[in-house]
């Protein structure tokens, strides 16, 4: 028994390390210039890619989620590496359209293996453990854990595409999702009485999306929490052209990636803080909205290098920072049973309006990019100074 639970204890730092080399996105840094310069596709057709890429990994979620059921997380976890492992080989074999929407197919189920069998794999070797009450200090780590894999991961791989080509981050990514699979093989599946992964999907799109429409603070909060994430989301898009403009090298790029991250981690841990500077809860949600679309007005104005890496990190990082504030609030709303599920639903809404609104956006950064800019960062104003969350909403 003993021995059993050294082997559960030894999963949790295994799958830290697991977290780690999955996380090394080489590409990050460098992925419009790998698209438009070596994959020789306009912007317009990327956002095609990324919204056929949102489309699948909903639909792949049920089907992946038997793959739990039926051969355990640990395989569920393994194989999704495996299939990333492929995906980022067929990505970095040939500059072809169709080539790269096979690249995002894969790479979307290997997102669905992981989507459930991560978090449960690592509650459930708790429970094991009895150390379940360190839950949320372990699920911290690890999002801290995939944040640091971003940050080393971007810079070298901008470093990569600068003297080896720009298809060559994605071929390298191959090597620290290599150890990940091999570490993947290491772990112990913990034993559960009943596995519920592949019915997990068919819950949210009922239970979940029913509990949702019929709060109406919730359904206000999560269109405040969507729609800036959605334009912070786009700025992961336009820095990279927002760089070239400014003449600054790709071999930077992932630097600035690296600092982009950063930003966001920083505002993650000081909301305490940031709400004493502006003044209340209610001050932090309209002013981060507000200082994301200054900023990007601003990056829309010039080429400015120092003005664009303001736009990019700040703007950036106060549009892309607000999501565990608001994940923190949902949850006041949320009865504890169905949690999962409705966060869950809010998640697939958010991700059904980003594939939706991409090729739009596609075709909007094609025509100009500075205007885009300019357009996004009045809108996210506008949506500040009218957005119906109440001081009152903003539970603790």
């Amino acid at each position: 028994m003993k021995n059993n639970i050294d082997y559960y204890k030894k999963n949790i730092w295994k799958y830290y390390l697991f977290e780690f080399f999955k996380s090394l996105h080489l590409i990050g840094g460098v992925m419009v210039p790998f698209f438009t310069l070596w994959g020789k596709i306009n912007f317009a057709q990327i956002m095609i890619l990324q919204s056929w890429f949102s489309f699948w990994i909903f639909a792949l979620e049920i089907p992946t989620g038997a793959v739990a059921d039926y051969f355990g997380r640990k395989t569920s976890l393994a194989l999704g590496v495996l299939v990333n492992i492929i995906g980022a080989i067929i990505y970095a074999s040939t500059p072809n359209f169709y080539i790269f929407m096979i690249g995002e197919f894969l790479w979307a189920m290997a997102s669905a293996l992981f989507s459930g069998a991560d978090d449960a794999f690592v509650y459930d070797s708790l429970k094991k453990t009895k150390e379940t009450k360190n839950s949320k200090k372990v699920f911290g780590r690890i999002e801290s854990i995939h944040m640091l894999g971003i940050l080393i991961g971007s810079p070298l791989g901008g470093l990569i595409a600068a003297y080896a080509g720009l298809n060559m981050p994605m071929l390298f990514m191959t090597v620290p999702l290599t150890i990940a699979f091999f570490i993947g093989l290491t772990l112990k599946e913990p034993e559960t009485k009943q596995k519920v992964e592949s019915k997990r999907y068919l819950h949210v799109l009922t239970e979940g999306v029913r509990i949702f429409y019929k709060s109406k603070i919730l359904k206000i909060l999560a269109l405040d929490m969507a729609f800036i994430a959605t334009i912070g989301y786009f700025m992961v898009w336009m820095f990279q052209p927002m760089l070239k403009n400014a003449g600054v090298g790709i071999a930077y790029y992932g630097i600035v990636h690296s600092a982009f991250v950063a930003s966001q981690i920083i505002i993650m841990n000081n909301y305490n803080y940031l709400e004493k500077i502006f003044g209340s809860k209610k001050g932090l949600i309209t002013y981060s909205a507000v200082i994301a679309g200054i900023m990007y007005i601003i990056g829309g104005l010039t080429n400015y290098i120092p003005v664009v890496l303001a736009a990019i990190i700040i703007g950036g990082g106060f549009a892309l920072g607000r999501g565990p504030l608001f994940n923190s609030y949902f949850n006041k709303y949320i009865p504890s049973s169905k949690r999962a599920t409705v966060l869950s639903s809010i998640s697939m809404l958010r991700r059904f309006f980003i594939a939706a609104i991409n090729p739009l956006f596609g075709l909007a950064v094609m025509w100009s990019l500075s205007y885009t800019l300019i357009i996004l960062g009045v809108i996210a104003i506008v949506f500040a100074i009218f957005s119906r969350v109440e001081e009152g909403h903003l539970i603790d």
